[in-house]
């Protein structure tokens, strides 16, 4: 987790981070005269992706609600520390990440790091268009395609390759527990269950997204190059501005990606805009556009916070014994189905 300082030039660069500009009220410019988004920004958050359905008609929490599910989980986190310790086991379909009266399995609560906070504009969902707060319904060739690997993963746990496919399928989180790409780095980028930080350089014709998570560096192009068409893990993006707004557009993935745990395709396109909304907050907007998974474009938002702390290294597979554990488990349970 976050343990490790960040060594080499990406210390360095941690230097120049901008200090708080609370006192001061507004972050001057940088020296070639764009809005400085620079920094350290922190994106967790307890307010969920989509509006909850007992909070149907409302988009936005009165200070008191808001106070009160922040209250809640910090109750909720003082809860799970105080519980005797206890050997997780697996659930039926072999989930080991599910533990008991909402617990979470494969680790202890304390390495998780999700926030205690809801977002600054108290909205009771991420999802801000369509308006009611919900992520659009998938088209029928999604739909179709997730219910057949569902029926596929049958009995299998999220860790484990769906039976007989060990190249092109690497099973629901297969991306993230081999390292290939963060469960919340994207692009774009989501809270998730640790790791929520990343941290933004400028030049005047490149920006540099550096998210914490699997130690993915992002760098943008400001200079109106074309898109190439070389498809990435990360797809590849092309930045400019729009007034006090950075805009940056991101196409050509290989396939699907960490963003919905896998729910999207190579075909996704997304546009993020980050606006320094105050010295302490980086506003960032993201549509989503996917035509091959949902019926429709939509958009989330997320009020990233100031971190004066450093990113810190991800070691993501450093002493990490479970992938062989993971691998020779699935490869005997099919051996054990197979001779049945």
């Amino acid at each position: 987790m976050r343990r490790v300082q960040i060594a080499g030039l990406l210390t360095m660069l941690a230097l120049v981070a901008p200090a708080p500009a609370a006192a001061q009220g507004e972050v001057p410019p940088t020296p070639w005269g764009h809005p400085d988004l620079q920094g350290v920004w922190d994106f967790r958050t307890i307010t969920p992706m989509e509006r909850p359905d007992d909070r149907a008609d409302q988009a936005f929490l009165t200070a008191e609600e808001a106070a009160a599910i922040e209250q809640a989980a910090l109750e909720r986190n003082a809860d799970l520390a105080a519980r005797p310790a206890r050997r997780t086991e697996a659930d039926p379909t072999g989930n080991v990440d599910r533990g008991v009266d909402g617990a979470p399995g494969s680790y202890n609560n304390f390495w998780f790091d999700r926030g205690t906070s809801a977002v600054s504009t108290n909205r009771t969902s991420l999802v801000i268009d369509p308006p009611d707060g919900r992520i659009p319904p998938l088209t029928e060739a999604a739909q179709a395609k997730r219910d057949a690997l569902a029926e596929a993963r049958r009995n299998t746990g999220p860790h484990q390759p769906t039976p007989g496919g060990w190249v092109d399928d690497l099973g629901a989180n297969g991306l993230q527990v081999r390292c290939i790409v963060g469960f919340n780095a994207g692009p774009p980028m989501t809270p998730g269950g640790y790791n929520n930080n990343m941290q933004l350089f400028q030049t005047p014709d490149t920006v540099v997204i550096y998210n914490e998570m699997n130690h993915n560096p992002r760098v943008i192009p400001l200079d109106g190059r074309p898109f190439t068409g070389l498809r990435q893990w990360a797809g590849e993006s092309r930045g400019r501005w729009e007034g006090d707004t950075l805009v940056v557009e991101t196409r050509n993935y290989l396939r699907e990606t960490s963003f919905m745990r896998g729910g999207a395709t190579a075909d996704l396109q997304i546009t993020e805009r980050f606006t320094r909304a105050s010295p302490e907050v980086l506003l960032y907007e993201v549509t989503v556009d996917d035509p091959s998974t949902w019926t429709a474009p939509w958009k989330y938002e997320v009020p990233m916070q100031w971190n004066p702390a450093p990113i810190f290294e991800y070691a993501c597979h450093e002493g990490n014994y479970s992938m062989a554990v993971i691998l020779a488990g699935a490869l005997e349970g099919e051996e054990e189905d197979s001779s049945r």
